[in-house]
């Protein structure tokens, strides 16, 4: 399995917010903003798996500003790190007013996915090659969270093993 860059995975989906989109207070749901931020990093895990992907963890969203109805709301995903079987993707969140032209960065999120074989188990992905000090950084800075991310479920474990 050949290894592969970051760039061969990038992916960007565009979505004009409409009003069925909406929550009761007239901004877009934050529950469709997190479907579609799920959907790109899926898409971005496919792209540099070359099979299906299911989401393992959203490490965290939060929402810096609202989205409007008429805005056209930009999902730009890219690698951060791979493991074996896991990916953790990095996703930003743009809305543009295109009326005005006026872009607000309005969310990132950093999603995990595992590739899956034939049978639905867990199965290894390429290796991620890295030809920029920013994707170095990002790849250091998401080895921390994965990290994290382990010593948060070992401790899970150890918590139900005592219960």
């Amino acid at each position: 399995m050949p290894d592969k860059r970051v760039k061969d995975s990038q992916i960007t989906l565009n979505q004009l917010m409409l009003p069925h989109h909406t929550n009761p207070l007239g901004s877009i749901h934050g529950g469709e903003i997190m479907r579609l931020v799920d959907e790109t990093g899926a898409l971005c895990a496919i792209r540099h798996a070359q099979r299906p992907v299911v989401t393992l963890a959203i490490d965290s969203m939060t929402f810096h500003s609202p989205v409007y109805v008429g805005d056209l709301v930009s999902f730009s995903a890219s690698l951060n790190w791979v493991g074996r079987s896991s990916m953790e993707v990095g996703v930003r969140v743009t809305a543009e007013n295109p009326l005005t032209g006026e872009q607000t960065h309005t969310n990132s999120a950093f999603v995990v996915y595992i590739a899956l074989d034939d049978a639905g188990r867990p199965t290894e992905v390429p290796r991620l090659i890295l030809e920029t000090d920013e994707e170095r950084r990002r790849w250091a800075e998401a080895e921390v969270r994965q990290q994290r991310r382990l010593e948060r479920q070992r401790s899970k474990e150890e918590s139900a093993g005592n219960s």
